[in-house]
């Protein structure tokens, strides 16, 4: 075992696992708490879509059967909805798979990617395990800093990853900014989109969706999930929209049956419910400008946001009042291994969830001091 452990390269055995929550239950049990609210993952607290529920359990009777190996279905409605062939239509467990199956095709030692920071933690996981560099470049006023990113490309690059929406800033990037960006790069290289928030962004906001530049330009490449507005976050389903010859690639790498049976029905079910998506977008959308006034009104600084998500400056110690929350039922996300060590980001929920986490959020504010002489 020890020769076998040794053999392990240096980037695998320096990997940090991806920090997950503590289930609900256990962390009511080890505070001692009831009924608790969970703001911490940015899930779709109105549930999943009623249609999708129903078309699981009409199918638990065929979970004997193996699923469709080329989600021939959830394809077709895809490339409908997306206005592109099924051929451009890669199906994952998660929008998490789809990020691997591109470091694994087009990462390894000698190549690199570009990132930002803060950002999905999992693009660097990927890099990393394949061998990769990992080119990180920090934010600039919240958002991703285009320019240097543009100047971090050499001919090894391979894959630049844009979260647009940002997590955890909330923030987009304007359409024109992404059209110079592209302008600027070589053709040996991927531009990734990751929108798993897109649903979330208004219709009046000036962003560069993804669909604005694919196909014209190949090297784009589009993510998408079922995760967070079509609440199905338990499921894992994602998808990405990219040329055929990539997403050819990409069915070369991934496992047979990749997305299950009740998976694949309950997404394409979600889909067709539009009913659904709009409420989870109208109280979004309602109760995003509810906190953000109520969160200034108690003293600390909220951020605008185009997801589902907010990110809070609380003017304390993040850790203290994450702590402090979680004594009163109200699970949130500290930010401080971001960088941000007074920054919490919680979930939009439904009405009832978040004047629970503004009553506890408002007492917590009062326990806590204030960090004094911040600049």
């Amino acid at each position: 075992m020890e020769q076998l452990l040794r053999d392990v390269p240096d980037y695998i055995k320096e990997l940090v696992p991806y920090p997950p929550g503590k289930p609900k239950d256990e962390l009511e049990r080890e505070y001692g708490i009831r009924n608790s609210v969970k703001l911490a993952s940015n899930e779709n607290d109105l549930g999943p879509s009623p249609r999708a529920v129903e078309r699981i359990r009409e199918i638990l009777g065929e979970l004997h059967r193996y699923p469709d190996g080329s989600c021939y279905y959830l394809k077709q409605a895809l490339a409908e909805r997306f206005d592109v062939m099924p051929s451009n239509i890669v199906l994952g467990n998660g929008s998490n798979e789809l990020i691997d199956f591109l470091c694994r095709i087009f990462i390894r030692k000698g190549r690199n990617a570009i990132s930002s920071r803060p950002s999905f933690l999992v693009y660097n996981k990927m890099v990393q395990i394949n061998g990769g560099e990992n080119r990180v470049v920090p934010l600039k006023n919240s958002t991703h800093d285009l320019d240097s990113m543009a100047a971090s490309v050499d001919r090894n690059t391979r894959l630049i990853f844009l979260d647009n929406p940002n997590n955890p800033m909330g923030t987009v990037i304007r359409k024109k900014d992404l059209e110079s960006f592209l302008l600027k790069l070589p053709s040996h290289l991927l531009v990734v989109l990751d929108e798993a928030y897109g649903e979330f962004v208004r219709p009046e906001t000036d962003w560069a969706e993804g669909r604005s530049f694919f196909p014209a330009d190949e090297r784009v490449v589009i993510l998408r999930t079922f995760s967070k507005a079509y609440g199905l976050a338990g499921l894992r389903v994602g998808y990405g929209i990219m040329h055929k010859d990539i997403a050819a690639l990409c069915d070369r790498v991934r496992q047979p049956f990749n997305v299950n049976l009740p998976a694949q029905e309950g997404a394409l079910s979600a889909l067709s419910d539009k009913d659904h998506l709009e409420s989870t977008l109208e109280n979004t959308w309602n109760e995003m400008i509810k906190l953000f006034n109520e969160i200034q009104e108690l003293g600390c600084i909220p951020f605008e946001s185009n997801t589902n998500f907010m990110l809070i400056d609380t003017c304390r110690q993040a850790k203290e009042v994450f702590e402090a929350m979680l004594r009163k039922g109200v699970i949130i996300r500290s930010m401080d291994s971001y960088g941000f060590p007074t920054y919490v980001r919680i979930t939009v929920g439904t009405p009832e969830e978040n004047q629970k986490f503004l009553q506890a959020f408002s007492r917590v504010l009062e326990e806590i001091p204030e960090i004094q002489g911040r600049v």
